[in-house]
């Protein structure tokens, strides 16, 4: 039996829900779903350029889980890139610091509650709009 598969830290979540590719029909709604982490193994080494084992540690893995979870999300963006399919980011197994939130009207990113301002765009103003990214800490 496997050992339970332990969360991956993520500083924060990325701007955007995904990307969709230039040049396609609207219609096309095939996808592929690039994890939590694997963004954050994509910005850490490639973004911020840090080492591998910097990124391993950040995102409390080790060199080679992170080095797994990197090569996964390179092929997951491929994938996307050479069959022209639009890039989801979302789910994994991960943990953030914080609560983090995406208004549900204009997507903007909220860093927890407390910092939860009325959206310029927004009619109204609550947390029934808000969706909640990061996941329960264990």
């Amino acid at each position: 039996m496997p050992r339970p598969q332990k969360s991956r830290k993520v500083c924060s979540p990325p701007i955007m829900k995904g990307l969709k590719p230039f040049g396609m029909p609207n219609c096309v709604s095939e996808s592929v779903c690039l994890t939590f982490e694997g963004y954050e193994s994509l910005k850490l080494l490639n973004y911020d350029n840090l080492s591998q084992e910097e990124a391993a540690e950040l995102m409390n893995v080790s060199r080679p889980t992170l080095t797994r979870i990197y090569n996964k999300a390179l092929k997951t963006i491929t994938q996307a890139f050479v069959e022209g399919k639009a890039i989801e980011i979302s789910g994994g197994s991960y943990v953030m610091d914080q609560d983090w939130y995406r208004c549900n009207k204009c997507y903007k990113l909220i860093e927890g509650l407390e910092k939860h301002v009325k959206c310029l765009n927004c009619k109204k103003y609550g947390t029934e709009e808000l969706i909640k990214l990061s996941q329960d800490r264990q």
